[in-house]
């Protein structure tokens, strides 16, 4: 009782002494951060220039080995890399990956865990894809993750992915990025012959079926569609039985772009949730010296869809590596017991961005509990016991204090939206888990808005949590 009464006593205290709540008085982290601005605009250059040269997990997984390896990272092949101190990296199919430090103590022991998805929204072609309408040429699509599918339309989008052939080729596809790329449009029609499409709501300006982009118009004399093809099989070699056995997607043909007469904001296609994902690697990248607890980035694919496959959160690929590391310091093969209590104690930051106050629609959003750009990294309370435990919180806002990193707290408005990470599936586990992230605009849309002050913030958390 008496200490409930001080608690008390000290929050009267610290409310009195400024009037306000602590939580009214926090102010912008660009405050306070003149001498780390140069630091924050070379972090958030590479930044840039990451979410430029990815389109897919495909991709991103290329270009996370690139990072690795030019920090001596070395992809895993045998039990007799895992040393103290060495860097490995563990690929899955081309479109997970897990980088690790391995620790001068045991996994057993405890590991750092950042996990993190490198999927984002976008449109993907069916396996029937081609057809004619009008004298166009057009794809069949399918939208992948949750989309308000009018963002789409009038916009440039580029293809990208991958085909793979009968005869054992694979075709890696990118068309659209370059300058003088052609690119692809999904086209609306114009507001003087649209008054029969004026009724409908919000989310269905467009309906699903109705996301198909132009991909030719200049016919031959057996028409545009044959003609099209022949322009496909021209660039790629195939034939058009291959789209069955292809990964290919539409996603915006935009570079990212500094936002604000300030330049305090990137404007991006695909943060959701890449700026996790590289903060992540880089951090990981950045690790010099020797770690007593092995350090781990885990970026998996298939989030946006509920984390399925055998390339998501929920396949066993993460497991299976912890495994594989505990039983190679063990000596002992097929050793659950090492496993499972490498498993029991990790601490795992499970890293995604989310919603923030927007400026125009300020009443979407319970400002008391939740995130605004610029404020700094953010603990997710969800409630409804999908919080991690309090003791955790606890010791990551010691973290986060001790390193004079600012943060605040993301919760969505009762009864009005929702979210979540991929952290629930390691929670499956026995991991000890918290959901961090930083707060964005425009989430999940073609082009997403984020505070350059909070990426450099949780890069500089994240380096801190591996330490």
């Amino acid at each position: 009782m008496k200490a409930l009464v001080c608690i008390v006593l000290l929050f009267v205290v610290e409310l009195s002494a400024s009037g306000q709540s602590v939580w009214q008085g926090k102010r912008s982290s660009w405050l306070g951060a003149e001498n780390q601005k140069n630091d924050i605009g070379i972090y958030n250059e590479e930044y840039k220039k990451f979410l430029g040269n990815v389109t897919t997990e495909l991709t991103s997984t290329s270009e996370a080995i690139k990072i690795l390896e030019s920090a001596g990272f070395n992809e895993f092949k045998d039990d007799a890399q895992i040393q103290s101190g060495a860097k490995l990296y563990f690929v899955n199919r081309e479109r997970a990956i897990i980088a690790a430090i391995i620790g001068t103590k045991l996994l057993t022991a405890g590991s750092r865990l950042i996990a993190a998805h490198h999927d984002s929204p976008r449109i993907d072609v069916k396996a029937r894809p081609l057809y004619e309408s009008s004298g166009f040429a057009l794809m069949q699509t399918i939208y992948y993750g949750g989309i308000k599918k009018y963002q789409w339309a009038n916009i440039p989008l580029m293809m990208t992915g991958r085909i793979d052939t009968k005869d054992g080729r694979r075709i890696d596809v990118s068309l659209g990025a370059k300058p003088d790329d052609p690119v692809f449009v999904i086209a609306d029609v114009a507001p003087h012959s649209d008054a029969p499409l004026r009724d409908r709501k919000y989310t269905g300006v467009f309906d699903g079926e109705e996301l198909d982009p132009i991909v030719g118009s200049i016919p031959s004399e057996k028409g545009v569609l044959t003609e099209t093809m022949h322009h496909i099989a021209a660039l790629y070699g195939i034939s058009e039985e291959d789209f069955v056995s292809a990964e290919i997607s539409f996603v915006p043909a935009i570079p990212p772009r500094d936002a604000g007469f300030d330049r305090g904001l990137i404007a991006a296609y695909g943060q959701d949730d890449r700026l996790c994902s590289f903060a992540a690697l880089r951090a990981l990248a950045d690790i010099k010296s020797a770690v007593e607890l092995t350090a781990i980035v885990y970026l998996t694919d298939n989030e946006e869809t509920g984390s399925v496959n055998n390339t998501g959160a929920q396949s066993s690929f993460l497991t299976n590596t912890y495994a594989t590391i505990a039983e190679a310091q063990t000596s002992a093969k097929f050793n659950e017991n090492a496993t499972r209590r490498a498993l029991r104690n990790a601490l795992v930051v499970s890293a995604d961005v989310n919603d923030a106050i927007n400026p125009l629609f300020m009443g979407l959003s319970e400002p008391t509990n939740a995130a605004r750009l610029g404020y700094g990294i953010s603990i997710k309370r969800y409630g409804r016991s999908f919080d991690a435990n309090s003791e955790i919180i606890a010791k990551i806002r010691k973290m986060l204090d001790d390193n004079r990193i600012p943060w605040q707290t993301a919760s969505y408005k009762v009864e009005s939206g929702g979210g979540g990470t991929i952290g629930g599936f390691m929670s499956r586990e026995n991991m000890e888990v918290i959901d961090v992230g930083v707060p964005i605009l425009s989430m999940h849309s073609t082009y997403e808005i984020s505070s350059k002050i909070d990426a450099w913030n949780l890069y500089r958390f994240f380096g801190v949590f591996f330490r």
